[in-house]
C-alpha cells in the first residue's frame, strides 16, 4: 500500500509539474504574441521597431535641413560641428527671403495651387457623383479611360498639350491650370474622380430614394444629400489637389510661369526654388545687398521656406486628414 501510494504521489507531482511547465509556456506565449484582448510585447517591439526605422527614413532629410539652414559657414567649415550649430543663423532666412521674393511668391503660389484645386473640388464631385450613382451606355468604357488616362505619364502628353495651350491662347498664364479643371482634366483629376466615387458608393440609396418620394430632383439630391455628407472626401481632394499642384514646378513653369518668371506675372515658391541660384546670385550682385556668398546652408533655408506652408497646413489638419483618408476607403492607395 505504501509503494502504491508513492507511485500516485509521483505521478501527481509530474502531472502538476508538466501542467506548470505548459503554463508557464502559454504565458511566455502570451507575453510575446500576445491573445485575442491584447497584444504581445514581442508583436510591439517589432511593430515600433518598423515604424521608428520607416520615420526615420522620412525624417532624416527634412531633420538635416533644418540643421544646416541654421548653420553660420563658419559652422560650416568646422568639423566637430555636425548636426546643433553654435547658434541659430538665421540670415540665411533672410537673404533666401530676399532671393526668392517670398511674400509676392507665396501669394502667386497660393493663387496658383488654389485656384484650380477648388474647381477641381466641384467638377470632380459632379463627375464622381454622376459615376457613383446612375448606369448609363459606355459607363464602364469611360471608366476605363479614366483609369487608363491616369497611369499615362505625363512627359507623353506633355508637348501636345504644349501646342494646344500655345493655339487656343492660355499658354503662360493661369488659364493654362483653370480651364482643364473646369473640364475635369486637371491635375490628378482622376484620381479626385475615384476619391468622390468610392465615397459616393457608400452613401445609402434609401436616403436618395427617401428624397426624390419628397420630389427632391437630381441636383437637390446632390446639394442637399449627397454634398453635405461628403465633407471627408472634400477635404482629402483639397489637400491632394493642393498639394499636387504647389510642388509642381514642371508643369507649372512649362505652362504658366513660362520660360522666364520675370516675363510673367506669375512665379511659385517651388520654380523660384529650382532657378534659386541664379535669383540669390542676381540679388547678391545688387549693391549694399549684405547677401553672402551662396553655400548650402542658404539653399537649406529656401527649400525650407519653399515647404514651410505645406508643413503648417499637414500639422494643423492632421488629425481631420487621417480620419478622412480612413472614411473616403483609399487607405491603400
Amino acid at each position: 500500500m505504501k509503494q502504491s501510494s508513492g507511485k500516485s504521489t509521483k505521478k501527481m507531482q509530474e502531472q502538476t509539474a508538466g501542467v506548470y511547465k505548459r503554463s508557464k509556456k502559454d504565458s511566455l506565449k502570451r507575453f510575446i504574441f500576445g491573445s485575442k484582448d491584447k497584444e504581445g510585447a514581442g508583436k510591439q517591439t517589432v511593430v515600433y521597431l518598423l515604424l521608428i526605422s520607416i520615420g526615420f527614413v522620412y525624417l532624416y532629410p527634412l531633420l538635416y535641413m533644418i540643421s544646416k539652414s541654421f548653420m553660420s559657414v563658419d559652422d560650416l567649415l568646422d568639423t566637430s560641428i555636425n548636426w546643433l550649430p553654435s547658434a541659430l543663423y538665421t540670415a540665411n532666412y533672410t537673404n533666401a527671403s530676399k532671393a526668392m521674393n517670398f511674400w509676392n511668391t507665396f501669394k502667386d503660389s497660393i493663387i496658383v495651387s488654389g485656384v484650380p484645386t477648388l474647381i477641381n473640388m466641384a467638377v470632380c464631385a459632379v463627375v464622381g457623383y454622376g459615376f457613383a450613382r446612375y448606369n448609363f451606355r459606355g459607363k464602364k468604357i469611360m471608366m476605363g479611360i479614366l483609369l487608363f488616362s491616369f497611369v499615362i505619364p505625363p512627359q507623353i502628353t506633355m508637348m501636345p498639350t504644349y501646342v494646344l495651350y500655345s493655339d487656343i491662347g492660355i499658354l503662360n498664364s493661369l488659364k493654362a491650370f483653370v480651364i482643364p479643371a473646369l473640364l475635369g482634366q486637371g491635375l490628378k483629376s482622376q484620381l479626385y474622380i475615384l476619391v468622390y466615387y468610392q465615397f459616393f458608393k457608400q452613401v445609402p440609396q434609401a436616403l436618395i430614394e427617401a428624397a426624390k418620394i419628397d420630389g427632391a430632383g437630381h441636383f437637390k439630391s446632390f446639394f442637399r444629400i449627397a454634398l453635405p455628407s461628403a465633407a471627408p472626401a472634400i477635404l482629402v481632394v483639397f489637400l491632394f489637389s493642393f498639394v499636387w499642384y504647389w510642388n509642381e514646378a514642371y508643369l507649372t513653369q512649362l505652362y504658366v510661369v513660362g520660360a522666364f518668371a520675370d516675363s510673367n506675372a506669375w512665379n511659385t515658391l517651388v520654380v523660384s526654388l529650382k532657378t534659386f541660384e541664379d535669383s540669390y546670385n542676381s540679388a547678391a550682385s545688387v549693391a549694399n545687398s549684405q547677401m553672402l556668398n551662396i553655400n548650402e546652408s542658404i539653399k537649406m533655408a529656401a527649400t525650407m521656406l519653399s515647404i514651410l506652408p505645406l508643413l503648417i497646413m499637414y500639422l494643423v489638419l492632421q488629425r481631420n486628414f487621417v480620419e478622412s483618408i480612413d472614411r473616403t476607403g483609399i487607405t491603400g492607395e
